[in-house]
């Protein structure tokens, strides 16, 4: 009995694995198809099948019939409504191969689900309804796909047993597909009829089809051949965690994603370069003379390197570039646009840095495949983009590695993905820019202004008395010879800002911009004050990240809405409520007001002077305006 288990286990081992994900469009079969190939294949239990057939009595589509899609749609919303929302993951072997199948949504609220999916699958399996043909879904997620570097493409025209299992059907939706996967690039692609419910050439050869002569999904999918030779490629292990047990052990733990690694070999350690030697592998189960690819293992070195979670150790002799600036593709998933300037926090394999998306080169038509120039990015939108990095990283294009060349961009606030993305290339300019250093800082220049500078941002509605509070507190510090300088909003459009209109897209570079230049200001000792209606908190806490701690005063100048509109200086509620202005704040566009500002001035509660000179005295507090 145990020599035969042993054997079993060894002929388990042996056999190759492949990842492949099911797509297409809402109701085209992916899960009955998933299902079906569990049920043929002998992998469902009797109490899984027992529950199935009562599942299927109480929520299936098939009358009394089992419905096999139950099998992979274990969410209750997803049994509800007959739709895929999650991701589901299935194993199941023959006696050729083992197979992990990802069963993705249809629907395009879900496609951040499906790209998740087509993340690490080596095969996709697209499914198109026989009735509806090729459909937008069905070119996203065809797009998705080769935008993942996936090669191998199944075209799984279903639902064959509603159109009379028609030839002509089928050759159609074929040539359809392949004039515009042309546009796709160099796309292996094999195309099967079939009926995912009444099994025809999922894992039997149809009867109905009799002129179809290639071979059925389950053939295919034992034989194909995809590229798995991670270990000819360079060494690579992104540390997760530095292994320090006690005094006399320092080691770097990591999962080998690419390459080989022996005792003796000279590795370096990026983005610091710094090289070493490797000494010993160690496991759990004992030290290793080699570690192959998708191996957990912990690595020591023989010099003392400052080595911690988010570093890369790749071989010395074949290292992978390392910059701050990059050229990307980005899927963005998230229901708030995204807009070049604002700030996320962008993570590759272990390491996450500050992240700004400098800007947006272009969008891509799923479509017609197509560019087109755009401002934002919006649900579900691919583009192309420039991305500018808080710190220098390891990194290789997304078809020569997917762990270093893949990264998802998360908000700052909320922590949640918004976007999912792949690098494609470093930016020149990254090398060629470096930081001058200088004689006289911002220290010196402060202490020959004997003051300490600072940005006061004065933030509320148009309207709200921002400028004219502005306009009292230069006043105000010029008076006791103080260096400042006054950023107003209008004034600025006049000539910096000129070229930018009012759009969420506009707004959000008015105010990068404007942050830039108050941090220049600031480094040249002046106390800045800037009068901005700068109405996302999310470019607010852009600037204030520019700065040092205490230099950003954020000053919340509270006026109600009516009461602005009553005032109403420049006309502009006036032209705002008749339509005139698009995008107006507090009309036609939102103000979001700061949570926790240095300061809140309630303007129907005190006069502009009174609102000037508390200011001062906050500045005086803050050691600004040292005896005040």
């Amino acid at each position: 009995m145990a020599a035969t288990i042993e054997a079993y286990l060894r002929e388990q081992a042996a056999k190759t694995t492949l990842r492949f994900l099911t797509c297409g469009s809402v109701d085209d079969g992916k899960s009955t198809l998933i299902g079906r190939l569990l049920y043929d294949s002998k992998l469902i239990f009797e109490d899984q099948l027992a529950a199935l057939e009562a599942d299927s009595k109480r929520l299936g589509t098939q009358g009394e019939a089992i419905d096999l899609a139950l099998l992979v749609d274990g969410l209750a919303a997803e049994r509800e409504q007959g739709i895929t929302i999650d991701v589901a993951y299935r194993f199941f072997a023959t006696d050729r191969r083992k197979f992990v199948v990802a069963d993705t949504p249809g629907h395009e609220q879900y496609t951040r689900n499906m790209a998740t999916g087509a993340s690490n699958a080596d095969v996709a399996v697209i499914l198109v309804d026989a009735r509806k043909g090729v459909l937008t879904q069905t070119r996203r997620h065809s797009y998705i796909v080769s935008l993942f570097g996936i090669r191998n493409v199944v075209l799984a025209v279903n639902k064959m047993d509603l159109v009379d299992y028609g030839e002509t059907v089928f050759r159609e939706i074929v040539d359809d597909y392949a004039n515009f996967a042309r546009a796709l690039g160099d796309l292996d692609i094999h195309a099967i009829p079939m009926s995912a419910l009444k099994g025809d050439n999922v894992t039997h050869r149809s009867t109905a089809m009799d002129w179809y002569r290639g071979p059925t999904l389950l053939e295919h999918l034992e034989t194909v051949q995809v590229d798995h030779d991670l270990a000819a490629r360079p060494f690579r292990l992104p540390v997760q965690w530095v292994n320090r047990p006690n005094l006399d052990f320092r080691g770097f733990a990591g999962t080998v994603t690419s390459g080989q690694v022996r005792p003796g070999d000279a590795v370096r350690v990026l983005p610091s370069g710094r090289e070493s030697t490797v000494t010993r592998i160690v496991t759990l189960d004992g030290d290793l003379a080699e570690a192959q690819p998708g191996q957990a293992i912990t690595l020591v070195l023989a010099d003392e390197i400052d080595i911690s979670r988010g570093d890369v150790i790749v071989a010395a002799a074949a290292p992978p570039q390392v910059s701050d600036q990059l050229a990307v593709h980005l899927l963005w998933m998230s229901d708030q646009a995204m807009y070049p300037g604002r700030q996320y926090y962008l993570k590759t394999g272990t390491r996450t840095v500050p992240c700004v998306v400098t800007e947006l080169k272009h969008t891509v038509n799923v479509n017609t495949m197509e560019t087109q120039p755009a401002k934002s990015l919006g649900l579900n939108e691919v583009g192309v983009a420039n991305v500018s990095l808080g710190q220098r990283l390891a990194f290789e294009p997304f078809r020569e590695n997917r762990e270093l060349g893949s990264f998802i961009l998360i908000d700052r606030q909320t922590n949640a993905t918004v976007g999912a993305g792949l690098f494609d290339f470093a930016l020149r300019r990254a090398d060629n820019i470096v930081w001058q250093a200088l004689a006289v800082d911002k220290a010196h220049r402060a202490a020959l202004k004997h003051q300490q500078p600072c940005v006061i941002w004065l933030t509320g509605l148009s309207g709200s008395g921002k400028s004219t509070i502005a306009n009292l507190l230069e006043s105000r510090l010029h008076d006791l010879g103080r260096h400042t300088y006054l950023l107003d909003g209008d004034n600025v459009r006049h000539g910096l800002n000129r070229d930018l209109g009012f759009t969420e897209a506009d707004r959000v570079e008015n105010i990068r911009r404007v942050g830039e230049t108050a941090k220049l200001m600031v480094d040249a000792g002046l106390i800045t004050i800037v009068s901005f209606i700068s109405p996302f908190r999310s470019e607010r806490r852009m600037v204030r990240g520019l700065l040092e701690a205490g230099e950003f005063i954020e000053v919340f100048v509270d006026t109600p809405l009516e009461v602005c509109e009553a005032r109403d200086p420049k006309g502009l509620y006036r032209r705002a409520r008749a339509g005139e202005i698009a995008n107006f704040t507090g009309i036609s566009s939102d103000y979001e007001p700061p949570e926790q500002p240095e300061l809140h001035i309630q303007t129907v509660a005190c006069t502009p002077e009174q609102g000037a000179e508390r200011i001062m005295q906050a500045l005086a507090e803050r050691g600004i305006i040292p005896g005040f």
